[in-house]
């Protein structure tokens, strides 16, 4: 009778850590070893511990890709292999999704990556030749696709703008989910949130001060940082992000009580349609919010849960603001390629090779 070990084969990592050890007792004596082995355990606590969620989420779903690939290609899940990764690009794009249509190439590019770490991860040999080759192989595929007028994906999100924030606070009821609303765009469009940053933030992390409000934003794309974003009080009180903070987290204690004062509860909460407060706000109810807030403004293209981080950048650049400022606001690096391209978005209609030529 096969027992579920033996069903499940062989396991290549476990197998490598056991070769480590081995070679360490031999250098080192077997308590050494042992301890050593230790480290290494606690190493992997560590990288699990700081590794954000979002990451953590994409790697598996990646893999789950990868697995249906292989079923679907009768390929081995344990060969990372130049012609594997090929052939997987290569399904991504024809039909990988689930309903038989084809990836996005952004969506693909992920997938691949992650797929390469989850291989590495479960002890399985890649290289970065065969990595390379089958990156190449996507972005060879993608130009044939758009030369067949194909197009895939949202496309970039659409930027907030300073029309969008009047027609928001001019939008929102005197209510505490108004209130909350409001302080969320506001404050939000501000420090160029992502999603996950005002979904992450404790009542602790907003400091008040003469000149405004200091937020401390819990980063976690590439890793965990904080930067403490600045906010001045606006000339304007009715788009003030500062005045719309206090506002709504007045209402909140008035109705709900001291304990949501303490700074370690929840900055945004979530309300029903009760007025009843339902916990801390997570990154895909802020991502709703946004859509919602702006949808009951009217504002004409709908803002998603990235158009106030586009919209600080292009905004700011709009009004002359220095990059580097911008960047240090939103906790891009100084020269990042995302923040130069939203930027781009207001610099390419003035700095502009065939401006003023007729």
């Amino acid at each position: 009778m096969t027992t579920a070990l033996e069903h499940q084969g062989p396991d290549p990592a476990a197998d490598e850590r056991a070769a480590l050890i081995g070679r360490w007792a031999q250098r080192h004596g077997i308590d050494a070893a042992r301890r050593l082995a230790e480290a290494e355990d606690l190493a992997d606590a560590v990288a699990a511990e700081i590794t954000p969620d979002n990451t953590v989420d994409t790697y598996a779903k990646s893999w789950r890709v990868w697995e249906r690939f292989c079923t679907a290609t009768g390929l081995p899940t344990t060969e990372g292999s130049r012609g594997a990764l090929v052939a997987f690009v290569t399904w991504m794009l024809r039909e990988g999704q689930t309903s038989g249509r084809g990836y996005a190439p952004a969506s693909a590019g992920t997938h691949l990556a992650a797929a390469v770490v989850g291989l590495r991860q479960r002890g399985h040999h890649v290289s970065g030749d065969d990595q390379a080759a089958a990156r190449t192989a996507l972005e060879g595929l993608t130009v044939k696709l758009l030369k067949a007028g194909e197009r895939r994906g949202r496309g970039q999100a659409v930027g907030a703008d300073i029309d969008g924030l009047y027609a928001i606070a001019r939008s929102c009821p005197p209510t505490l989910a108004g209130l909350r609303d409001q302080a969320l765009v506001l404050t939000g469009f501000h420090y160029a949130s992502r999603a996950s940053e005002p979904a992450g933030l404790l009542t602790g992390d907003v400091t008040l001060h003469p000149a405004g409000m200091q937020i401390a934003v819990l980063t976690g794309k590439t890793k965990h940082s904080v930067r403490n974003a600045k906010i001045r009080y606006s000339q304007d009180p009715e788009v003030c992000p500062v005045r719309a903070w206090t506002a709504y987290r007045d209402r909140l204690v008035a109705e709900h009580g001291e304990a949501w004062a303490g700074p370690s509860t929840p900055a945004f909460v979530g309300i029903d349609r009760w007025g009843r407060v339902t916990g801390g706000m997570v990154p895909d109810s802020v991502t709703r919010a946004v859509k919602r807030i702006s949808q009951r403004a009217e504002v004409p293209l709908h803002w998603t849960g990235h158009s106030l981080r586009i919209g600080l950048a292009s905004t700011a650049r709009k009004r002359g603001r220095d990059g580097i400022a911008i960047a240090d606001q939103g906790g891009w690096a100084r020269h990042s390629r995302s923040m130069l391209g939203y930027m781009q978005r207001e610099d390419g209609w003035d700095d502009n090779a065939s401006a003023g030529l007729t």
